[in-house]
């Protein structure tokens, strides 16, 4: 018999499994529905909802995971003494390889979860806000909008970058390569979306992918 530890592992592991199906499943379709997920995942959609009693569960577990992600990398990059576009291009750089799980968190932010959404990404709004207001206040960011509309734009951008060179089956491969398309191609157009110099902006990105 499994002891009650093995038991409360195996029930940890089922849940994180149909999290990371999720974000899949939903980042290909964001209308996919509760069967579709457990399909994917394996097991029945009784299963799901055991861990999960409702769509909305499952899309606040996933937000909630994504903001425990990006908040502490903001919280880390921003305790640098870097300039504001430093810190941004680092942020962009430590958020990429996560960026793709959960573009799908912006498409549904436009749905009807957007209010449940907005909500619990406060803490990312209000770190990217802060970010950019620095930005500004050093001359640095551009000031023709607020801050907060700003630095949603550009962390916007990001996303859409992310969504494209995973879905867009038009891109070829050997774009996806050289970088048309990818983590150094959304730095610079978020740090122009920021008003960054474009000189400045591919400075600050080097040498990365």
């Amino acid at each position: 018999m499994p002891t009650e530890s093995a038991r409360a592992r195996s029930t940890s592991e089922t849940r994180d499994r149909i999290l990371d199906v999720a974000l899949d499943v939903l980042g290909d379709d964001p209308e996919a529905a509760m069967g579709d997920i457990a399909s994917a995942a394996g097991v029945v959609r009784r299963t799901v909802y055991g861990h999960f009693p409702s769509r909305l569960d499952l899309v606040r577990t996933l937000t909630e995971r994504a903001v425990a992600e990006v908040t502490a990398v903001l919280t880390e990059v921003n305790a640098s003494d870097a300039e504001a576009d430093a810190t941004w291009a680092e942020f962009v750089a430590r958020l990429w390889p996560v960026a793709h799980r959960y573009r799908v968190l912006l498409a549904l932010r436009r749905g009807e979860y957007g209010e449940a959404i907005h909500g619990l990404l406060g803490p990312v709004d209000e770190l990217l806000a802060g970010l950019v207001k620095r930005g500004q206040d050093n001359d640095v960011f551009a000031q023709h909008l607020p801050a907060g509309i700003l630095s949603q734009l550009a962390y916007g951008a990001v996303f859409a970058i992310a969504d494209s060179a995973i879905a867009d089956s038009a891109i070829a491969d050997s774009d996806r390569s050289n970088g048309t398309v990818g983590a150094r191609a959304a730095t610079i157009t978020s740090l122009l979306m920021l008003g960054v110099p474009e000189a400045r902006a591919i400075a600050l990105v080097g040498d990365r992918p």
